[in-house]
């Protein structure tokens, strides 16, 4: 028999400590309508003189830090049917004296009344369950199992979770790890649940608060999505999934998980052929996420860091790709013509060259900036900031047709993203660097991509619309172009009656007259204003160079401010596919989106 070292004898005995180390919850509702869970966690095996718990302060997908410790309340343990003492020693941890207990039964409520897909949500109708704002963990202790035992309101009879059910144990689930169960939402209710196949997966679809869809039609929607989405990777890595769907009068967003994910809607939004389909944007942009960011991700995501931000660059990979591929989707899965999907990505195009902000931030420091920036805009971000779902959505379909011309049609984005998840998440099983990523895609175009990466990705140069369209035989023209329009250069709402500016464009005749934001309009060239300053006729009357007097109240003082109206400079895009494109034009378009 072969001798251990000393060094892998205290390796196999740690192990074998922590294998017998077991962590269970229970949640209940006592108040549902108060909005409160009643948390129950249970350690055994652990024997230590203190034990640490800690809860997460960021929900993995949503890139800011919430601080889901500050809807805790009661916290308390107790060993042996004893109370033990505890300690808060830092915003989200709280250290249990256990003197050695075998096991100890902790106690604490949480407070749940935010609405969003990132979460947790409880009223008398039914709880969601955003799981890093509802269950803590041991310090250090990630990678150990658990086990969920929820126990539903009286009246509540159905639990709906991507978590692996225990057998024989009703509402009762399990995780491998924690990882796995804070990427493990639950709805808990009465809510529609129905089911359908797609890629050999079953799908089940919980529908919270009502609404008009027709789960027929949908089975069939979603399931057309699911397998054009599968068809790009060549495999569906879940056994089940599960779509959590939030109606409300009026909902949106999504947040992806490791095989399901939670969406907002409008509950009567699905009879409305625009309002449906961008439900099923929102599916595919989601289910997409299952492959990109989930599996195949960047460095800095996972294993998580779920006391501190987790930063990375490559934001504009992991959401502005899905926001591309989410328009390929559609069109693969037939609800958008291919005249309707490259209309769309001109649009989108135009709307990142008319943010002034596109300027100043490159995508990959909107990518770091996320936890600073992204979730926390105010009047003056369209400034000085660009979303990297916007931009990255760009920069990803500007790639995709460089690599399609660069291989003549042979090769796509679609290729370099299935390799990056069979080298990286199936082979290496670990995420990718900011260079390995450019690596792939000049290995799978045979092309350098340093210039493309030093003007789009690091840099704020101008977009080449015209030059990429081209490759496939699209012209987009600006319908602005040659027109000399009056711009003033602000945003406004209505508020209680009162004209307020809500914006003011960075080089704008606003900008530099001396209009602010939170100015409250009164007149223009003693005009009364009643209604939205940027469209008003005593703006648009004018011509590009002409003076325009604006007397707003600000701080409660009158002031007037003489400002002398420039051009429009923002763009509108019409895209056209040439109905005489050369054959290599039409390889390239067919590669594109087929």
């Amino acid at each position: 028999m072969k001798r251990i070292s000393a060094g892998l004898l205290i390796l196999f005995m740690s192990i074998s400590a922590k294998s017998q180390v077991k962590v269970g919850f229970e949640v209940s509702f006592t108040e549902p309508q108060a909005h409160y869970a009643e948390m129950e966690m249970n350690i055994s095996g652990l024997v230590k003189d203190y034990i640490d718990v800690k809860m997460p302060v960021w929900a993995p997908g949503s890139y800011l830090v919430r601080e889901f410790a500050k809807s805790v309340e009661g916290f308390s343990a107790a060993a042996g049917g004893k109370t033990v003492p505890v300690e808060k020693i830092r915003k989200n941890t709280w250290r249990v004296y256990s003197a050695k207990a075998k096991s100890i039964k902790i106690r604490y409520r949480v407070y749940a009344f935010e609405v969003s897909v990132r979460t947790p949500f409880i009223d008398e109708s039914h709880a969601f369950l955003s799981s890093t704002g509802i269950f803590m963990y041991p310090d250090g202790l990630l990678n150990l199992p658990s086990t969920v035992k929820v126990n539903p309101f009286k009246g509540w009879g159905k639990v709906s979770t991507g978590l692996e059910p225990v057998a024989g144990e009703k509402f009762t689930y399990t995780a491998s790890n924690f990882d796995i169960l804070f990427d493990s939402p639950i709805e808990v209710g009465n809510q529609d649940v129905f089911e359908f196949m797609a890629s050999g997966v079953k799908h089940e679809v919980a529908m919270y608060g009502g609404g008009n869809y027709d789960k027929e039609r949908l089975k069939v929607d979603m399931a057309k999505v699911v397998e054009q989405a599968t068809a790009i990777y060549g495999e569906n890595p879940n056994k089940h999934y599960t779509f959590i769907v939030h109606n409300f009068n009026t909902g949106g967003g999504g947040l992806e998980h490791l095989n399901s994910t939670v969406l907002g809607a409008s509950r009567r939004g699905y009879t409305n052929e625009k309002t449906y389909k961008g439900f099923l944007e929102l599916v595919a942009h989601e289910y997409h996420h299952l492959w990109n960011v989930k599996r195949l991700r960047p460095i800095a995501l996972g294993p998580f860091d779920y006391d501190n931000e987790n930063y990375t660059t490559n934001l504009w990979v992991a959401e502005g790709f899905t926001s591309y591929f989410e328009n390929k989707l559609m069109f693969r899965a037939g609800f958008n013509t291919m005249a309707q999907t490259i209309q769309s990505m001109a649009t989108a195009v135009a709307g990142v060259v008319n943010t002034p902000g596109a300027k100043i931030q490159t995508v990959a420091e909107a990518s770091y900036d996320a936890w600073i920036k992204s979730y926390r805009p105010n009047e003056n971000s369209s400034n000085t900031t660009i979303s990297y779902y916007s931009k990255g959505e760009i920069v990803g379909m500007l790639m995709d047709l460089e690599i399609i011309q660069a291989t003549k049609g042979a090769k796509n984005l679609d290729d370099v993203m299935k390799t990056m998840y069979a080298e990286y998440y199936k082979k290496l099983g670990r995420g990718y660097t900011d260079a390995e990523f450019k690596t792939m895609v000049e290995k799978i175009s045979g092309i350098s991509f340093t210039e493309f990466w030093k003007v789009y990705v690091n840099g704020t140069d101008p977009i080449d619309y015209t030059k990429y369209f081209g490759y496939a035989g699209v012209t987009v023209k600006n319908e602005n172009e040659g027109k000399s329009v009056p711009y003033l250069g602000v945003a406004s709402k209505i508020t209680e009656g009162k004209v307020m500016i809500s914006s003011v464009s960075r080089n704008s005749a606003a900008w530099d007259g001396g209009l602010n934001v939170n100015d409250r309009v009164l007149s223009v060239d003693e005009i009364y204003i009643d209604s939205a300053l940027e469209r008003n006729p005593a703006v648009t009357g004018k011509k590009v160079g002409e003076s325009v007097v604006v007397r707003v109240l600000r701080d409660g003082i009158v002031k007037d401010f003489k400002i002398a109206l420039k051009a429009n400079p923002n763009i509108k895009l019409l895209a056209t596919l040439k109905e005489d494109a050369t054959e290599a034009e039409l390889k390239v378009r067919n590669k594109w989106l087929k």
